[in-house]
């Protein structure tokens, strides 16, 4: 059980979708560690039914490197797999599965790498993260980081396996995931002008979301590291409404915003409550007192923007082999690495254009690829 491609075969049989607990795996990945006696903490959700995982190879009196991963997949309902999502498939050097790409291949080649890490013997400590809830808003790894940053020794770097086809990546937007819940009042709809319209009221916040975005989209604002080249708005879910004939009393939609890594997502959440409290309110209020409209925050993230002249842009460069580095469209748990004073960079086996689809997969010549990183990261920390 010590390859890659056994080992991301275990791990994919284990059905860690974010609605599920991941213990099993987590529990496996210990027994797998404990065999080389490499000592783990696991660090649990209130409930205690997820875990992230926290192991350290080699000195610990140090900084040292993360090798993070999240343990957590996206679901396969209603998606049309051609093969078993839960077991893996090998066909035409892929390798398929949920979760292959997004990112079990990468904990499969960072768990093979044990042996040769524990031979080495190492300079500096190795740190082996993986955490839960990623999926979700990056929820699970923050009570991993809340411990790490009361620790005496920082690491220098942390390497997200997030699939990037192995190309170093120090960039990418922070997000932000907002619910609003428009209250007005019901009435029969003959006599509309006698209700608060909540549908109405909150399809006006939605235009107003719309003009916020595109200022947003000012040239001044743009950063060509990203494509896009700036901050984004959407609004992604409305429910609202009771049937036709009566003026609805409720209406409930959910927006992100994808900010930037120099912006703060939460000043367009700030320029919305304050149209809807100056524009809006006084006039729902007006017909009905009991009017409101009210912001609740669902997830979020920050950016990552790692300086690319840094020491950490230097290690990485010197493991992956090439110090080209680029931005993706997609979020990862680096803000929050970032954020407590760890320089990250997201580098992995696969491509995101197969995550989250059916018949997601990794091609072993991308494991192949890690494996080779993995290896000058061995040689790169020898004593």
């Amino acid at each position: 059980m010590n390859s890659s491609r056994d080992l991301l075969a275990a791990l994919i049989a284990f059905d860690t979708t974010s609605r599920e607990s991941n213990l099993q795996l987590i529990e496996f990945v210990r027994d797998y560690l404990a065999r080389f006696e490499v000592p783990c903490e696991l660090i649990f959700n209130d409930e205690r039914s997820k875990a992230n995982l926290f192991a350290t190879l080699g000195p610990d009196d140090r900084p040292g490197i993360v090798l993070s991963g999240h343990t957590d997949v996206v679901p396969v309902d209603a998606q049309p797999w051609t093969v078993p999502p839960f077991e893996l498939s090998e066909k035409d050097g892929r390798l398929y599965g949920r979760g292959s790409a997004d990112m079990k291949g990468y904990i499969a080649c960072v768990l093979a790498a044990v042996p040769a890490l524990l031979a080495a013997p190492l300079r500096m400590p190795l740190h082996i993260v993986l955490s839960y809830d990623e999926e979700v808003g990056c929820l699970g790894v923050r009570s991993l980081l809340a411990e790490l940053a009361q620790r005496a020794h920082k690491p220098l770097l942390c390497i997200i396996g997030e699939p990037t086809e192995l190309k170093p990546v120090l960039g990418h937007k922070g997000k932000l995931a907002m619910r609003c819940a428009v209250h007005g009042a019901a009435c029969h709809s003959a006599y509309a002008p006698q209700g608060v319209n909540a549908i109405e009221y909150a399809a006006e916040l939605i235009g107003e979301l719309g003009r916020i975005g595109s200022r947003l989209r000012a040239p001044h604002l743009h950063d060509s590291r990203f494509d896009p080249p700036f901050s984004t708005v959407q609004t992604g879910l409305i429910s609202g409404g009771k049937a036709l004939n009566i003026v609805p009393a409720d209406c409930c939609f959910d927006f992100e915003v994808r900010a930037l890594p120099s912006q703060d997502p939460r000043e367009v959440a700030q320029l919305l409550a304050q149209y809807a409290e100056q524009q809006l309110l006084p006039k729902m209020r007006a017909v009905d007192e009991g009017s409101s409209i009210r912001f609740s925050e669902l997830s979020a993230y920050p950016g990552l923007a790692t300086d690319p002249r840094g020491q950490a842009a230097r290690l990485i460069a010197e493991f992956c082999g090439s110090s080209e580095f680029s931005t993706v469209a997609f979020g990862t748990e680096g803000g929050l690495f970032d954020a407590i004073g760890i320089p990250t960079v997201v580098c992995g086996p696969g491509s995101m254009d197969q995550g989250h689809k059916p018949d997601e997969f990794v091609s072993l010549e991308q494991l192949q690829g890690c494996e080779a990183m993995l290896e000058r990261l061995v040689q790169a920390l020898r004593t």
